[in-house]
């Protein structure tokens, strides 16, 4: 079966990039009129329908989307029949949104005739959840003050702030690195068995004379999670902080050990740092410390106020559905975010968090050349009952969590992050994300990921780059051990994902997965450069339960911990990838198992340093090894677990029997070059040389304007 696959896979390849190229070519045309128009200088008394007021002023673009809708839905009652799109498009400008755009089932368009919103021809529109401040003084510090009203009533509160396109922190301490706690110390008598609420700090490093003490923010590092917490009590002659909140779980992972690192966010007394802010919510103040060289006068400052700026809402429980509604050219920015009483802490990748662009019972929508740009949260969220939507050529950028999630859409009201859909008609499934930049994720949430994948099948992720995160690029599963798991036949090809974990959290991949999995396909992809904080930077990660997954024609190179791990599972095939200079081990793994963990097949494995070549535990003999090739490249011999060479494994342990210790004659490796020299002696155990290039995305880089600048990253630990 997988030597069919592989043989059809150029041709299969090959149809879809023309397919591809076909939609593509579509939809980078905007259409030549449209219907309705939107325009900042539009009324909504207007009857939409000129791209500009006329000479007379009596007519011309609406001022907003949702009247937009209200006339196509009426044009659609009109005629019920129409054969080709309704088309709305929107001039250029930054639209600032008292509301989200929601779409219900009577927006729905057909598949002959879908609902378009997009950019007018030549235009950027931006479609804003922030609002701007310009009403600044400036103090005798230099300091910018702005007065907010609706911040000291109560009615506003936010935690990021944008200027000149640029995310700036709120004020900090330590201003640079982390604290670290000093002491793990048993949960108050308040709390109990619940979860942890306390930490013992060192030296004098949180105050009790602090300013506005219960909107401080200690943001706690622990594995792989992170827990962002209000301080409801400081003791300091005990140096003990208590929370508002807990974790909600006693388990390891969840505790704030001794020595785990910490930063304390929105201290008044820490504000002074160039390009820092501090919002005094009882008094309704903001202050910026701003950059050399700027002034009121000539800057853009945006402080969010929507959590959200598009929702898709079906009628699921009424099998009422969003169809085939397309948005094009669209930019959305500045999303909100803000701790909640209790503090916020979810047990991985962020995933209870909300969305910009969330979408429950939506079927058929595209989401084309579009940005996601500023954002508290993750980009782009599919709930239940969401079917056959497509995100192609987006960029999405500055997040602060993670990209996009495909089967879960966050918010408590959406339903438990755990749940299982129920019946087919809830199940997310049929989603493609291609050709997308995702970038510059967990700036207020660490622990979110690229693209994350949960109790959803067939789903194809494809072209799309993926860098700079703190955790996992691309996370697939959501289930862990061998109980009931829904995400299978799940495509990932071709994807370029790198700068993972910075040394901010632990235990990650360049690609994650969790549970049975029959079908999923990891193929042509490229990860590289992921480092982890403790332990746990891999590139291919089988993780709990990880089961019957073909992960080919990969691309790995300079992990901190392997290429491959799998911790534990059930006969996936890991065959035809290159591995090449990981850090402490080349290939881990951890639990055995009675059963065939995996089979490791026709794979190059390549270092030079003086990590062994396998770790963790090879002893139990549950896995199929073969036809590997393996090479030390600084001339130190290949050893296997037990310090065998290669033939005492093959006679002692019975694996690899016919794999080879013989330098593969890459082309420039240290470089990044991993092509095969002509006569590598990879080809003669039946390595299939693939075009690792193609991996990313394949439009360039900029689609709808110029990328903002990189947002300021959290620190590397020391």
């Amino acid at each position: 079966m997988n030597n069919l696959r592989s043989g059809l896979l150029p041709y299969l390849f090959a149809i879809a990039l023309a397919l591809g190229s076909f939609s593509s070519a579509l939809s980078q045309n905007p259409s030549p009129s449209a219907d309705f128009y939107v325009a900042l200088e539009g009324k909504d008394v207007w009857s939409g329908k000129l791209p500009e007021p006329n000479a007379s002023r009596t007519d011309g673009p609406l001022a907003t989307i949702p009247r937009a809708l209200e006339l196509a839905r009426e044009l659609r009652r009109q005629d019920p029949g129409r054969g080709r799109p309704i088309v709305i498009q929107v001039r250029g400008g930054t639209y600032f949104l008292e509301a989200p755009i929601v779409f219900r089932p009577e927006d729905s368009g057909t598949e002959q005739a879908p609902t378009v919103i997009e950019a007018f021809p030549g235009e950027k529109p931006v479609l804003s959840g922030g609002r701007p401040i310009s009403d600044w003084h400036v103090d005798s510090r230099g300091f910018w003050v702005a007065e907010l009203p609706d911040v000291r009533e109560g009615k506003w509160d936010f935690w990021q702030l944008f200027v000149n396109n640029q995310r700036r922190y709120v004020a900090r301490l330590p201003v640079k690195g982390y604290y670290r706690i000093a002491e793990q110390v048993p949960s108050s008598p308040r709390t109990g068995d619940k979860g942890f609420d306390r930490i013992r700090f060192a030296g004098e490093d949180i105050k009790s004379t602090w300013k506005n003490l219960g909107d401080v923010m200690v943001m706690v590092f622990q594995q792989w999670s992170v827990a962002k917490m209000r301080v409801a009590e400081v003791n300091e002659p005990e140096r003990l902080v208590t929370f508002t909140g807990h974790t909600g779980t006693t388990a390891y992972w969840a505790a704030f050990r001794t020595g785990h690192r910490y930063i304390v966010f929105n201290v008044a007394e820490a504000l002074g740092s160039p390009g820092s802010w501090y919002l005094d919510r009882p008094q309704g103040k903001l202050t910026y410390v701003p950059l050399s060289g700027e002034t009121p006068d000539k800057c853009e400052v945006i402080a969010p106020r929507l959590p959200e700026l598009v929702l898709f809402q079906g009628d699921v429980p009424g099998r009422r559905w969003v169809e085939h509604i397309h948005l094009r050219g669209l930019t959305f920015a500045h999303t909100n975010w803000v701790l909640p009483p209790e503090g916020q802490f979810f047990p991985q990748a962020e995933v209870g968090l909300g969305a910009a662009i969330m979408a429950w019972g939506a079927r058929h929508i595209a989401i084309e050349r579009c940005a996601v740009r500023h954002v508290g949260e993750y980009a782009l969220a599919f709930g239940a009952g969401c079917k056959h939507n497509r995100v192609d050529g987006c960029e999405l950028i500055d997040l602060g969590g993670g990209g996009i999630k495909i089967g879960h859409a966050g918010r408590a009201s959406w339903g438990a992050v755990h749940a299982m859909p129920e019946g087919e008609e809830e199940l997310v499934s049929h989603h493609t994300v291609r050709n997308c930049l995702i970038a510059h994720g967990g700036r207020l949430h660490p622990p979110a990921v690229g693209i994350w994948i949960g109790q959803s099948p067939y789903n194809r992720i494809e072209h799309n780059t993926i860098q700079d995160f703190y955790y996992t690029g691309i996370s697939v599963g959501w289930t862990w051990g061998y109980g009931r798991s829904e995400a299978h036949h799940n495509e990932i090809a071709f994807n370029h994902v790198h700068t993972i974990g910075q040394r901010v959290l632990s235990d990650m991949g360049g690609i994650y997965t969790l549970g049975i999995q029959p079908g999923t396909y990891v193929h042509h992809n490229v990860f590289h450069d992921i480092e982890c904080d403790v332990y746990g930077g891999w590139g291919l990660y089988t993780d709990e339960g990880s089961s019957q997954i073909v992960m080919e024609k990969n691309l790995v190179y300079r992990t901190r911990t392997g290429g491959f791990h799998q911790h534990y599972g059930r006969e996936n095939r890991i065959q035809n990838n290159i591995f090449a200079f990981a850090e402490q081990h080349q290939v881990q793994r951890s639990r055995p198992e009675p059963h065939i963990s995996f089979f490791f097949e026709r794979n190059i494995v390549y270092w030079d340093n003086n990590s062994p070549l396998l770790g963790g535990n090879w002893q139990d003999g549950q896995f199929r090894t073969d036809y590997n090739l393996y090479w030390h490249a600084g001339g130190q011999e290949v050893l296997f677990p037990g310090n065998l060479t290669l033939s005492q494994w093959q006679e002692k342990r019975g694996q690899d029997q016919h794999s080879l210790v013989a330098d593969p004659l890459f082309v420039d490796p240290k470089s990044g070059d991993f092509r095969l020299k002509e006569g590598s002696p990879a080809l003669k155990l039946g390595f299939e040389p693939f075009d690792y290039s193609k991996a990313g995305r394949l439009d360039p880089p900029v689609l709808t304007g110029d990328l903002p600048p990189v947002p300021p990253a959290f620190d590397r630990p020391e």
